[in-house]
């Protein structure tokens, strides 16, 4: 039934207004993507990316209609004149024939169309491998089985296998359609006694399937040079059966693939399908003999039985590609006769500790949340960061920092206006730190609140701490900031009176105006939100800020780079910067291991999911190639290249021109903040538990590998222990900002390395040494020393933990020290949720571990000298108890007095407690109150164990030490941990 006029005519008008629209909104998303890139002056990145996958797409699709529509139409032209009469009447291809035959010009259209459009859209996919082929930088360094450079591998095998997979795919895809054309026209007929085809027909099929034999002896031959990243032998590499049996089998299946080729041509001139038959024949019968049994048979009976011998040459080529492709070539490692007894030690004149940073950043983000937050609708980051900066004195501290970002509007107040136009940054820099805590157990910060004070916040000159740009989840939403300075409506910071806040006006030169009618519409579409388009409160000054989140901005611009999983905040020439590290990677080393990125990178951390995960994907070469920053006010993204003997960055440099400005023009003061990044670091750890193992003999047996040891502060959890950021001296050396870690033995719990790397710019940047302990000598590992703390401390730890508080335990640190290494760990309470405050942890206790020596102390010194006290010390201990005991057997004579004094102690000790809760159940807690309620808690405590002395027969005392005394509970009282509510 034929439509009416009208609709018939209605059809295509809305057609054509689908088709507006479509390429509207495709239009609104390519041309907002190149406003954006305009804003941080990165076009060439946008023009470069867009324009090859543009020219890709026309070749892939051009290739692909060629040979396979040329194809296509060739058998049409080619079909029988007679049809299918030429075979002796009918069959069933003429049913589809005449149903299709009517609509064939569509049909073709629109399948050379589609074709066109996955070929393209496949081939434009590979942008990336085009070029590096085209910009691809020599190594200066050739493999060892072919003497080639291994830019050709990394750069040039890429690609040229990319384009032999695209033209066996166009050719398959062409012997199909030629297959499916000549049947339907009558080139052939599946008849009795066999197929009866057409001369046109044979010579067409025969010349494409011989143009696939002549691909597959191409194949064969590039599978030799994918030898160097074979998996058959015990590491990865070509191995003996490679070497010896495959690399020559692909040789020989190469000629006779090319003798197969030839003879599929010959059945041009010669009918039947003898040749045909032997030549495919011939090429199975090769492939499964030559280029399969032969190399199991070697490998089975050379190899196998005499591995090691085997192997042994291909092993070393292993562990020096590993080593030089994961930048580990250059380790020191070195044996260390780390000593276990601290009485064999001088521990006196060793201060390399003094200073070791106490914080555990992933602990104490909820203590700066609660502290520092001033309003519910702020944040900071989990974990914080670790950084360092100068003190009074000029000496560098490692601090604990963060930003005070936004998380968006209060509850009830999340609309569009206070959303997009309100809300729009946070405010402030935090920091503290790191080896210091006030008297009630909190960070001493020295920059905090709003606006930004405290004496760092001179030292470093800090102008602007509004956050625009940051990692909280809210950065994902865009922002409208700008408009009208005479009447500010962002929210900077609350305030006390007036309207209770402290509104601003955006002035940085980052995002894209949007006070245009055009550019307002398109980002309208881009976003499905009209009120872009319709808000009066969008003027010419009016700029909107997206893609926000430090990581998402460098990935944007550097699309090449995979970025380290954790940005950090510092202050760089009085600005908040975030510094996120950039690496080059591939899996196209020669005989280098290829691992997972995200198995070697996998942590306490990531597996908390607090900060980014890698991806899974694998990898044998790895380079921390750029440090790029953020301006956390404007987002300014600048991108410094921090190893310029990289060939891989210097590729990309190639082909984006201009990008990556030279480490030169860093400034001084962000070279001071520049670190060691930790997912490099990672995957430099996973390496070396195998790979500081230069012996092929050593490393076929294995015995020496080692583990990097779960992280004992997680339970049963089996997640490794992250790597440290703290202010560490290697044997020999200065007190260096350094990133360190431990291993233990692949069967044991003893510790078996300590590895640091040099992680400050100004010293020996990414010296990386290794202190092997002594097998002689065992050495508790970090599991050994977690229990020795929780077993010998149970009771004093508990009593921390005591009522609705509960015990955490930080970061345990592990340091050189006095000829030995030392655990340092804090221990932090936390009380329960309640009274309108939410919990977060005080540190109240460090211990020290030294061999099986161990200290535990309100400081860090004090926990030292109880591990490491001289004869001297020790000898004042025992005239101090000789005293005591004098002193009890005169006063036991008056016990009247002594039983008053006690009563009187415990007496107090409740009062301070009972201060102390007051103090801390106050909205907001009354840190001042609370910190005069301990001392006078810890005085009492003090009375208590005193009068117990006096007594004629002592009861049990009910403290542990009197170094336990601000949280220790004496008997029948409430108790006296600074934290915990009152039980009962």
């Amino acid at each position: 039934m034929r439509l009416p006029r009208r609709p018939r005519l209605l059809l295509p008008v809305a057609i054509a207004l689908v088709a507006i629209v479509a390429l509207f909104f495709l239009f609104s998303g390519i041309y907002t993507d190149y406003l954006w890139f305009d804003s941080v002056g990165f076009t060439t990145v946008f023009s470069g990316v867009v324009l090859t996958q543009i020219v890709l797409f026309l070749v892939g699709a051009a290739l692909m209609v060629a040979i396979a529509g040329g194809n296509m139409l060739l058998a049409f032209r080619t079909r029988p004149m007679f049809g299918p009469a030429m075979f002796g009447g009918a069959s069933g291809a003429d049913r589809y024939r005449m149903a299709l035959d009517p609509h064939r010009k569509l049909i073709f259209i629109v399948g050379m169309a589609l074709l066109a459009l996955f070929s393209g859209s496949s081939f434009s996919g590979q942008w990336g491998t085009w070029l590096q082929f085209v910009n691809g930088e020599s190594f200066g360094k050739t493999d060892k089985l072919f003497g080639i450079d291994i830019s050709f591998f990394m750069f040039d095998y890429p690609f040229i296998r990319m384009v032999l997979n695209f033209l066996f795919t166009a050719v398959i895809i062409s012997i199909v359609l030629a297959t499916i054309t000549h049947y339907l026209y009558g080139g052939f007929r599946l008849q009795q006694p066999g197929v009866h085809a057409s001369r046109a027909a044979r010579i067409h099929l025969s010349v494409l399937l011989g143009v696939f034999v002549l691909l597959k002896a191409v194949a064969y031959w590039l599978d030799r040079y994918g030898l160097v990243f074979s998996d058959r032998g015990f590491v990865h590499g070509a191995s003996y059966t490679d070497v010896n049996a495959v690399l020559p089998a692909k040789t020989i299946l190469a000629i006779i693939a090319l003798i197969c080729a030839v003879l599929f041509f010959a059945g041009v001139i010669r009918p039947g399908g003898m040749l045909p038959g032997v030549s495919f024949g011939l090429l199975v019968l090769s492939a499964i003999l030559i280029g399969g049994v032969y190399p199991a048979l070697v490998e089975q009976f050379q190899v196998k039985p005499n591995q090691q011998g085997k192997e042994s040459p291909y092993i070393q080529r292993n562990i020096e590609a590993t080593r030089e492709a994961y930048n580990v070539d250059k380790v020191e490692v070195e044996t260390y006769n780390a000593q276990a007894d601290p009485s064999k030690v001088q521990a006196s004149g060793d201060t390399s500790v003094s200073g070791v940073r106490l914080l555990d950043p992933a602990l104490v983000s909820s203590t700066y949340e609660q502290t520092q937050r001033i309003r519910g609708f702020y944040s900071f980051a989990d974990p914080l960061d670790v950084d360092r900066y100068p003190d009074s004195s000029g000496k560098l501290i490692d601090h604990i920092v963060g930003v005070r970002e936004l998380d968006g509007p209060p509850e009830g107040q999340n609309n569009w206006i206070n959303r997009h136009l309100v809300y729009t940054h946070g405010y402030g820099f935090v920091a503290a730190p790191g080896n210091q805590v006030d008297s009630s157990g909190l960070p001493a910060y020295d920059a905090k609140d709003m606006p930004v004070t405290g004496p760092l916040v001179q030292s470093t000159q800090l102008k602007e701490s509004r956050i625009y740009y940051g990692e909280d989840p809210a950065s994902a939403q865009y922002v409208i900031a700008g408009g009208n300075p005479n009447a500010p409506q962002e929210l900077d910071y609350p305030e006390t009176g007036g309207t209770g806040q402290k509104n601003t006006t955006y002035t940085g030169r980052g995002g894209v105006p949007v006070g245009s009618f055009f550019n307002r519409l398109l980002y309208a579409a881009k976003y499905g939100e009209a009120n872009i388009l319709l808000s009066g409160d969008i003027n010419d000054n009016s700029k909107i800020l997206y893609v926000r989140n430090p990581r998402e901005r460098v990935q944007k611009v550097a699309p090449y780079l995979t970025l380290d999983g954790n940005a950090y905040p510092a202050i760089v020439d009085g600005r908040v910067q975030w510094i996120v590290d950039g690496y080059t990677t591939s899996n196209d080393y020669p005989y280098s291991q290829s691992e997972s990125l995200g198995e070697m990178t996998r942590d306490t951390s990531t597996d908390r999911r607090v900060i980014a995960q890698q991806p899974s994907d694998r990898i044998n070469y790895i380079r921390n190639s750029v440090k790029a920053t953020v301006d956390a006010y404007d987002g300014t993204v600048r991108l410094y290249a921090w190893d310029s003997n990289d060939p891989v960055l210097k590729t990309w440099s190639k082909a984006f021109p201009g990008t990556v400005r030279p480490a030169s023009e860093m400034s001084s003061e962000l070279r001071q903040h520049v670190r060691y990044p930790e997912d490099l670091f990672k995957v430099q750890r996973y390496t070396l538990s195998r790979y500081h193992i230069t012996d092929p003999a050593a490393f076929y047996s294995g015995q020496d590998f080692w583990n990097v040891p779960n992280d004992p502060t997680q339970d049963d959890k089996n997640i490794k222990q992250p790597p440290y950021y703290l202010t560490t001296t290697m044997p020999g050396g200065q007190p260096t900002f350094s990133l360190t870690t431990t291993f233990v033995p692949r069967q044991g719990p003893n510790l078996a390395a300590f590895m640091a790397v040099d992680s400050s710019a100004s010293g020996e940047y990414g010296r990386m040494r290794i202190l092997r302990m002594p097998s002689s000598t065992p050495i508790p590992g970090p599991g050994q020393a977690q229990n020795a703390f929780q077993s010998r401390f149970a009771g004093e730890l508990n009593l921390l933990g005591v009522g609705a508080s509960s015990v955490r335990y930080g970061n345990l640190l592990t340091l050189p020290y006095a000829g030995g290494l030392v655990y340092i760990e804090p221990v932090y309470i936390q009380v329960a949720a309640g009274g309108g405050q939410e919990p977060y942890p005080i540190l109240q206790r460090v211990l020290v571990s030294f061999g099986s020596k161990i200290g535990v102390a309100r400081t860090l010194e004090d926990a030292l000298k109880e591990v490491f006290g001289t004869e001297q010390q020790q000898q004042d201990q025992q005239q101090q108890e000789q005293e005591q005991q004098q002193e009890q057997t005169e006063e036991q004579a008056r016990p009247d007095q002594a039983s008053t004094a006690l009563n009187n102690a415990i007496s107090n000790a409740r009062k301070a407690y009972s201060d102390a809760q007051k103090a801390l159940q106050a909205s907001p807690p009354d840190w001042d109150a609370y910190g005069d309620a301990q001392k006078r808690l810890e005085e009492a405590l003090q009375q208590l164990e005193s009068a117990q002395k006096q007594q004629a027969s002592p009861a049990p005392s009910p403290t542990g030490s009197p170094e336990a005394s601000p949280s220790a509970t004496p008997t029948g009282s409430p108790s006296a941990s600074p934290s915990p509510s009152p039980t009962g």
